[in-house]
């Protein structure tokens, strides 16, 4: 049995890691973080999930660290309230308004020494979890190999025993279908409901005040097109109906190409 520590959000690639790493058969720890997003319905989502993990016989244990203070200092469409989260395509420019500046270091970092420290006390190697992946590397730098293996050099410097903890980044080289086929044959290893799932999960960064996905931010667009890959409508609530969402996504698609 593996022991494995996650940054889990209760958007769709952290909660496919999780699916995962339960499927794996890993005892887990997971950290979540609310910094002051918007969008945090995110955390309200991953909490019926684990109460839905639980009632299946999947239990781990799980800490969100409060660091909401940060929002008022970051810089970013996702942070600032004045500033809405533009539209459109994933991989326009505009949707480096959606970066929050070290977002993924701050993470890495408090999860590293998290995991280090399950290392020392129980003296067992530990795995840090993320679902970072290959879709975001055009917009987000801190989602790009280099940035992973930089940081890895780092936290190895500036840490002692830090060879009791390695990185694991199961997607770093796919896009969100592949991390929903492989959530799909995750939920089945565990005898979970996929759309229960990943109805329970957030990726929009405008979604309304009853916690449906405006289906028009580039997060959005993206986990459509991922959906309608494999072949499924999303499970997720929509401001408008399924085949009005896909139409825009695969339009904006089209446009992009």
């Amino acid at each position: 049995m593996k022991r494995t520590v996650i940054s889990v959000s209760g958007g769709m690639d952290s909660t496919a890691l999780l699916v995962h790493l339960l499927a794996r058969g890993d005892k887990v720890s997971a950290i979540s973080f609310d910094y002051g997003q918007k969008h945090v319905l995110e955390l309200e989502r991953l909490q019926a999930n684990l109460s839905y993990l639980k009632e299946n016989g999947h239990s781990l244990s799980h800490t969100v660290l409060d660091l909401s203070a940060l929002g008022a200092l970051f810089h970013s469409s996702l942070t600032s309230k004045e500033w809405e989260p533009p539209e459109g395509h994933y991989e326009e420019e505009n949707m480096i308004e959606t970066v929050v500046p070290n977002r993924n270091a701050i993470f890495s970092s408090v999860a590293y020494g998290v995991a280090l420290s399950i290392a020392n006390k129980e003296s067992i190697p530990v795995e840090l979890a993320m679902g970072v992946h290959a879709g975001d590397h055009a917009i987000y730098p801190d989602c790009r190999p280099e940035f992973y293996e930089s940081i890895s050099q780092a936290f190895k410097i500036g840490n002692w025993n830090s060879e009791a903890v390695s990185f694991y980044l199961p997607f770093l080289a796919g896009d969100k279908e592949t991390i929903l086929q492989d959530a799909l044959q995750s939920c089945e290893s565990l005898g979970l409901d996929f759309d229960t799932i990943f109805a329970n999960t957030n990726t929009s960064y405008a979604p309304d005040a009853q916690g449906r996905a405006s289906g028009k931010t580039g997060s959005d667009v993206e986990r459509i097109l991922a959906f309608h890959s494999i072949g499924r409508p999303d499970p997720v609530e929509y401001v408008d109906p399924w085949e009005t969402v896909l139409a825009n996504a695969l339009n904006l698609n089209t446009l992009k190409k």
